[in-house]
């Protein structure tokens, strides 16, 4: 989480939603990184998980992550849920919560549903206070 935290900032100071990723194998060896990157790309599916995944896929050479950790600053989103379910990424740890668009027990649960083939484990509330101080200080910049 404290490298997700680092890319979460990383985003925020280049004017974007501060929320960081970091994709982890089995053995726990980071394999992928991202941070939301959609105001830099100009890309509405540059979220940091996404961006994570790709990087991870990329570095094992299969879109399959079954057996991997991704560790996010905030909870994910629908698409993004959607996704994690999609590599088969087999655990999610997210920081803080997000009420207004969280899949992953706030507004939905998509990534425990079990109408869907795929689940994975979650881990909730890691270091919530960082990240909702980092989207606190940015929401509020821009008010």
């Amino acid at each position: 989480m404290d490298r997700a935290l680092g890319l979460a900032r990383d985003a925020g100071e280049a004017g974007d939603v501060p929320v960081g990723a970091v994709v982890t194998d089995a053995a726990g060896a980071v394999i992928g990184t991202g941070r939301n990157l959609r105001e830099v790309t100009h890309d509405p599916t540059a979220h940091a998980e996404i961006v994570a995944m790709r990087e991870a896929a990329a570095s094992v050479g299969s879109w399959n992550l079954e057996g991997c950790t991704l560790v996010v600053t905030l909870e994910p989103c629908v698409m993004c849920a959607g996704a994690i379910l999609q590599a088969h990424v087999s655990r999610l740890v997210f920081g803080a919560w997000d009420d207004k668009a969280g899949a992953v027990g706030s507004v939905y649960d998509v990534v425990r549903d079990r109408r869907l083939p795929q689940r994975a484990e979650v881990v909730a509330g890691v270091r919530a206070d960082e990240a909702s101080a980092l989207l606190r200080t940015f929401f509020n910049s821009r008010r």
